[in-house]
């Protein structure tokens, strides 16, 4: 039995020391890339504001498939708080690191070569994907000069698809304005015409949102889209639970309210 013993320790000083190991200084995480031949993987988040980036660590960067891959990285963590106190060197170190490498929303996960400090993958934002299929993204980007490239034209496509989302919602608050629930319906469409499987559940949320923004009483039709939205969004229960309670409020303030009957122009 005494044989054991130190077999025993040195198990749990294995698995405890195999728990994935964060930097928070990206020079540092450079040299350790270089020395291990390894990219880095760095974290731009708001630790304690943002729920996204939350929701990026508990479902992916804390789950068991990123434990069995982290070591493929150096792992930094970049963080931009709004509550929790942090010294102002390190705030003004992260927020030139910030304007570095263009950072314009919060979770920005990006894969970098440690030797030449190019970006070689880039995420922005977390719509609550599983851990396998946000890492399957992840290791979908190359550290090759074509990987790059194919990077640099994901970038631009990506840039060019926001500004014209932009566009299209401002042409949403235009119909808004106007009552014209038609023409917000077809900028709608056209936002969410490349969107498929379960996200696409989203453009029918939004319809019955922006409908009782224009007529409030045409809750009859807004319910039909949420009930739409649910049964595009069947099995994804983050967006299920979000939608359910939506309906329960249209159906409780349908209930109060005296009966009226909608412009079938608006709510059509």
């Amino acid at each position: 039995m005494r044989l054991l013993t130190p077999i025993l320790a040195a198990f749990v000083a294995v698995t405890v020391s195999a728990e994935p190991v964060w930097l928070t200084d990206l020079e540092e995480a450079k040299a350790q890339g270089i020395k291990e031949k390894k990219p880095l993987l760095v974290d731009f988040t708001g630790s304690d504001w943002c729920p996204p980036c939350k929701a990026l660590h508990k479902n992916v960067f804390e789950s068991k498939e990123f434990a069995a891959v982290a070591s493929k990285y150096v792992l930094v963590e970049l963080d931009y708080p709004r509550n929790k106190p942090q010294e102002p060197e390190l705030k003004a170190k992260n927020a030139a690191l910030s304007k570095q490498f263009g950072i314009t929303g919060f979770p920005t996960v990006l894969l970098i070569d440690a030797r030449s400090g190019a970006v070689f993958g880039r995420t922005v934002g977390f719509g609550g994907q599983s851990a396998k299929e946000y890492l399957d993204k992840l290791a979908s980007f190359k550290n090759t000069p074509e990987g790059r490239a194919a990077l640099e034209k994901e970038q631009k496509t990506s840039a060019e698809r926001s500004a014209r989302s932009r566009e299209l919602g401002q042409k949403i608050d235009t119909a808004i304005k106007a009552k014209d629930f038609p023409a917000a319906e077809s900028a709608l469409k056209e936002i969410f015409a490349d969107v498929s499987g379960t996200r696409k559940a989203v453009f029918h949320y939004n319809k019955a949102r922006i409908l009782l923004q224009i007529d409030p009483s045409a809750k009859a039709q807004a319910l039909k889209y949420v009930d739409e939205a649910l049964a595009v969004a069947a099995g994804d229960e983050s967006l299920t639970k979000s939608f359910k309670a939506y309906r329960e409020k249209i159906g409780s303030e349908a209930s109060a309210a005296p009966k009226t009957s909608a412009d079938p122009k608006k709510g059509a």
